[in-house]
């Protein structure tokens, strides 16, 4: 099974949006969310983002990441480093928008599909047209 982190500035954010992937997924894939810094108020924070890897990674063969804003992204390449080198080369860190990301990322994962092919589909997510016109 492949696990998905989500990492918000908000921990609302993160929460909503686990709850909608999760409802779309369904019970064969694990979305976390991590949002907020320490304190509770907007922000990253690298331990919380550090245990929200660990959990995932004692459940998962392999876990994408899906941040929201640049500095999440720092935020997770800094709690990438406590991690041991085999757990590291499990993650990935998707370039995606977080909310259609996070959902189309949940929905391929419980398909089965590998850590690279559920980041490639998160991914994906850039090309999605909400509007035709």
């Amino acid at each position: 099974m492949i696990g998905i982190l989500v990492v918000c500035h908000s921990f609302k954010a993160a929460d909503g949006i686990v709850e909608i992937a999760s409802q779309m997924a369904g019970e064969k894939v694990r979305v976390v969310g991590v949002g907020g810094n320490e304190e509770g108020g907007l922000g990253t924070s690298t331990a919380n983002i550090y245990e929200g890897l660990d959990k995932l990674l004692m459940e998962c063969d392999g876990v994408v990441v899906i941040p929201d804003l640049g500095s999440a992204v720092l935020s997770t390449k800094a709690a990438l480093d406590f991690l041991p080198e085999d757990q590291k080369s499990k993650v990935v860190i998707a370039d995606a928008p977080v909310l259609e990301g996070t959902v189309l990322a949940s929905v391929e994962a419980s398909t089965g599909s590998p850590v690279e092919k559920v980041r490639q589909v998160a991914e994906s997510a850039h090309l999605l047209k909400k509007l035709t016109n």
